[in-house]
């Protein structure tokens, strides 16, 4: 290896290594699986010796590879980088070869361990990449700061929160034909379909010589982070079977890339920068930048082993909220019974259809507050209950509710205001952009770094939610802010201050309401992103509420989240034959259980069918908890009309049990087999319109299907 291993760490099965060029100071980062460290290829270190190098006079010694930085940093006032990059990347530009490693240092809290590498400049800059993890974890979280120890102000227009080169280690020159990139897509209610493409598909095959360096910089702008992408790349090494993947935690915007200039590929990703999302910071003497921290991993397997580590970690923050979620509570929102128009009597009807059954929350959602000349679209914002709606008030209401043996619930979109409202005309609180307040679907958005606007929430929101003793709460956001807003030095710097107070009214209410449980909802799945899912209980998994595709979108958020904050809903109606309710019902073991739709309409026969699902539902709690998930079956491209089946086994943590969610969708086969991991599997329990009885034979369940569009849930256990 032509670069010195400054230091080694082992982290699980997962050996990081930190590489340092001696020619130039860089320092960066490998990860290998440690079991393959015997298998590094031994790289080419130049381009001499191809014929049309050679061929070229004067062509010197071209490198086939360099070492990938562990930050990647663009100043205003360096040269931007060459190789016919600019307006693709602001990747390797003169910036980083500014600095040099000057210190490393590990810092242990308790369980977790941080690695904390520093990188000085001449001026007085400061880099820190931090790179930590707690134990048991088989993931990094990775972040970098920016510290302007010099005497003047810098502007930066870049600065990621991690960058990962040198893949593939394991091919000794441009690894071709065997690297792929991962990535998942999303638009509204068509949550996470995944895209894999190989490098060459994607254009991004080695430059010949070296000197064109080429980028597919993706992401997107605006306060919902999950729109058109996830915020996470993959690269796989189809032939050594090992697979790298980040996920960023960042709710504004943001890009990933994947670059190639010589032999390897690299990744990296953070805040959109000037090019991508219109962002640059200037820094003081004396201040400080950090960015949002990503998480990494490097795993001997495939893509859907790679996204168990990612998203394993995020069991911790989950873990924070209130006890009562412990268990996966049942939720039962209303949205889909009133449609915008709940009352007090409409609500306490509800309430007691739900006593005594296995529902612990009933949600209150959009419309509580509508006027005489208002609708529940346009009349948020000024947080008056309706007194035509609630003649006796929400306390009322909330009290009935919790006589019932309740949770009561309500809905906010408290970071917007409608136009049918009063404090949409505080137009000096809210984003502005060329002075102009930011509207979009007569909407606005209160500046939540401005205190006028944190007070009046904190009175409106969370003091309502204190008076009137509500237990959960549901907080939509159903537009984005857009690239930016004034007040700051960018368009993008200020979308990213809006953000950092997004975050601080969540950590607000959860300070003072300690007891609440908080629910994500963006029009559904468009905050489906680490720091917002770590701020709330669970989060809406989509808009999808009543079509087809929703096991195919549960599924998919298999990936990237888990399936305990990944609520799914189940809307009934009376004219649903036994069939489409299994098939309804059987979707929510794909993450929470969440139930709407004409209950008073349904039938004694359709109740106690609803009933069993959620009997079921707490005996397969644990398994939804904590668990590993397996996809099985073929979809067809289309998700509005979804043919062939659908089966997702998910085994629980200790192994000794399994819950197995099939669907079959149109021309769907009479019966299907699933592979289950060894041992000796029984059916414990079985859920399904079907009188033909599931099988296990040779390993395999094999399980008969009820015909097209129909559900079916089994609960195995092993001895």
């Amino acid at each position: 290896m032509p670069f010195e291993v400054l230091s080694s760490w082992t982290v699980a099965d997962t050996t990081i290594r930190y590489l340092r060029d001696a020619k130039n100071g860089r320092v960066g980062l490998q990860l290998v699986p440690t079991s393959r460290m015997g298998d590094l290829a031994k790289r080419r270190t130049t381009l001499r010796g191809l014929p049309y190098i050679d061929a070229i006079p004067d062509a010197g010694n071209p490198p086939a590879f360099v070492l990938d930085p562990l930050v990647q940093v663009k100043r205003v006032g360096d040269s931007y980088p060459g190789a016919f990059a600019q307006g693709h990347t602001l990747r390797n530009s003169p910036s980083v070869d500014a600095f040099a490693y000057e210190s490393q240092t590990r810092l242990c809290d308790g369980a977790k361990t941080t690695i904390l590498t520093t990188l000085t400049s001449a001026v007085g800059h400061r880099l820190e990449h931090r790179l930590s993890w707690h134990e048991g974890d088989a993931a990094v979280e990775i972040s970098s700061a920016f510290i302007n120890g010099s005497t003047a102000p810098v502007t930066l227009e870049m600065l990621s929160s991690f960058s990962l080169g040198g893949l593939t280690p394991f091919d000794a020159a441009d690894a071709e034909g065997r690297l792929r990139a991962h990535r998942f897509r999303s638009a509204w209610s068509a949550e996470g379909r995944l895209e894999s493409r190989s490098i060459e598909e994607l254009h991004l095959e080695r430059s010949w010589s070296g000197a064109g360096a080429f980028s597919e910089r993706f992401g997107q702008l605006g306060s919902m982070p999950v729109r058109r992408w996830f915020p996470f790349v993959a690269v796989e090494d189809t032939v050594a079977g090992v697979v790298w993947g980040a996920q960023l935690a960042w709710a504004g915007s943001w890009q990933m890339e994947i670059y190639r200039q010589h032999d390897d590929v690299c990744i990296s990703g953070g805040l959109a920068d000037r090019e991508f999302g219109h962002w640059m910071k200037t820094l003081a003497a004396g201040e400080t930048l950090v960015t949002p921290p990503a998480t990494l991993a490097c795993v001997q397997g495939d893509l859907d082993a790679l996204c168990d580590r990612l998203t394993a970690v995020q069991q911790r923050a989950a873990d924070t909220h209130p006890a009562v979620e412990r268990d996966l509570p049942i939720v039962f929102n209303e949205w889909c019974t009133t449609w915008g128009d709940p009352s007090h009597e409409k609500l306490l009807a509800i309430a007691k259809r739900l006593k005594d059954t296995d529902t612990r929350f009933l949600v209150i959602d959009a419309g509580w507050y509508k006027g005489e000349k208002s609708d529940w679209s346009s009349g948020h914002g000024d947080w008056v209950p309706s007194t035509k709606l609630f003649p006796n008030g929400l306390e009322a209401v909330a009290a009935d509710i919790r006589a019932q043996g309740l949770i009561p619930g309500l809905w906010f979109e408290m970071e917007t205001v409608g136009d049918q409202s009063v404090a949409f005309s505080l137009a000096d609180h809210m984003l502005k952009r060329d002075g102009i307040p930011v509207t979009v679907r007569n909407r606005r958005f209160w500046n939540l770094n401005d205190p006028v606007a944190v007070d009046y929430l904190t009175e409106r929101v969370i003091g309502l939610l204190d008076r009137c003793g509500f237990g959960y709460l549901k907080v939509d956001y159903n537009e984005t802010a857009g690239l930016g807003c004034d007040g700051h030095e960018s368009q993008g710097e200020g979308l990213r201050q809006y953000v950092l107070g997004v975050h601080r009214f969540f950590e607000r209410i959860r300070a003072r309401l300690p007891h609440l449980v908080i629910e994500n909802c963006s029009s559904g799945g468009h905050r489906l992103e680490p720091s917002m899912l770590a701020r709330s209980a669970m989060s809406s998994f989509s808009d999808a509420h009543e079509l087809v595709e929703i096991p195919i979108i549960a599924a998919n958020l298999h990936r990237l989240m888990l399936p305990r904050q990944s609520q799914i809903w189940a809307v009934l109606h009376p004219t649903d034959s036994e069939q489409r309710l299994v098939y309804s019902l059987a979707a929510t073991f794909l993450g929470r259980m969440a139930l709407s739709g004409d209950l008073a309409g349904l039938s004694e026969a359709q109740l106690a069918l609803v009933w069993r699902a959620e009997k079921l539902y707490v005996k397969a709690a644990p398994i939804i908890k904590d668990g590993v998930s397996r996809r099985h079956g073929q979809t067809g491209e289309s998700w509005r009309h979804p043919r062939g089946w659908q089966g997702v086994v998910r085994v629980a943590a200790d192994g000794a049990s399994a819950l197995v969610v099939v669907h079959a969708f149109a021309q769907a086969p009479a019966s299907v087999e699933l592979p289950l991991p060894a041992g000796n599997w029984r059916i414990a329990d079985d859920f399904s319109s079907d009188a033909k009885k599931a099988a296990i034979d040779s390993g395999r369940l094999v399980c008969p299907t009820a015909g097209d569009f129909s559900g079916r849930v089994l609960l195995l256990t092993r001895h």
